[in-house]
């Protein structure tokens, strides 16, 4: 199977890794890219192919791994290509974004003539020899992606129709990475007040299992803080006019700043030195890393 992964960041780079070494042909474009996606293509072995129309030539099958805030632009930058390609190639949207969102997706697609499957990727980047991610996808082309499953991924089709499978990835996601983002609204509060020290003891007597995933959930999210700004905003989206769309709306804040934070002063910023105040595990984490 021959495959384009666009782009290379980390979760599209591990996808395409895992692709290539398992057997398939798989491609992606650098156009734009920076130097680290250029560098993790070049250590996979993926071809590259700046050329979008030399690219759709080359492929069967084009994930879209993007932070959702730029899903739909790839889509549009792709449209003129797919549609000389005829139908020919499937194409897959793998992005965090709104059931509503990813159905705009898909008639800017479906307006090629290319199929469309909607996919949520659950879990993290492909590593070693490791089960992955899982990619759950609906819509009618969807069981076409199950092929992907020869390759090492593990592709789950479901029923409900372009949709679904975004609505499934937010669901969880509003719970994953929604407590991250409660998190480090709390250990802020917390260090206000000087009871940072205090919180991290009860949350240790009382709530271990909660303070044991955010102590190792919380290293991993700094760098990827400003991917996750788009997702919170997809998620309120998802929730429409619900009250508990303003939630996320504010998680998409709080993780503006972290992202803000960690760029300016990585693990020295204060708002990382508060949240490893109140998670003390983390730093733990950390110096293993």
């Amino acid at each position: 199977m021959r495959i384009a992964v666009v782009a290379c960041g980390e979760m599209g780079g591990g996808i395409a890794r895992r692709l290539k070494e398992r057997g398939a042909e798989v491609f992606t474009s650098l156009s734009g890219r920076s130097e680290t996606s250029r560098a993790r293509a070049t250590a996979a072995g993926l071809g590259i192919i700046d050329n979008d129309e030399a690219l759709i030539g080359r492929v069967d099958l084009f994930l879209s791994v993007v932070p959702p805030a730029t899903s739909r632009a790839v889509a549009e930058r792709f449209a003129p290509a797919l549609a000389r390609a005829s139908g020919r190639v499937l194409y897959a949207d793998c992005n965090a974004v709104a059931p509503a969102t990813v159905r705009a997706i898909a008639k800017i697609v479906g307006a090629t003539g290319s199929p469309f499957v909607d996919a949520g990727i659950i879990g993290g980047p492909p590593n070693e020899n490791d089960p992955g991610p899982r990619l759950y996808a609906s819509g009618e082309a969807a069981p076409r992606l199950a092929e992907l499953a020869a390759f090492g991924l593990d592709v789950r089709p479901m029923a409900g129709g372009i949709g679904a499978a975004s609505a499934l990835k937010l669901a969880y996601a509003s719970l994953t990475k929604g407590l991250s983002a409660i998190g480090v609204a709390a250990a802020a509060g917390a260090a206000s007040e000087g009871v940072s020290a205090a919180l991290a003891a009860e949350l240790a007597t009382s709530q271990p299992a909660m303070a044991a995933a955010l102590a190792r959930g919380m290293p991993r999210m700094y760098p990827k803080a400003y991917r996750f700004v788009g997702e919170m905003e997809e998620i309120a989206h998802f929730l429409g006019h619900a009250p508990a769309a303003e939630i996320f709306l504010g998680a998409a804040s709080v993780y503006a700043d972290v992202a803000a934070a960690w760029k300016a002063a990585g693990k020295d910023a204060a708002l990382v030195r508060q949240v490893n105040a109140a998670f003390p595990g983390e730093r733990k984490t950390e110096r293993a890393a």
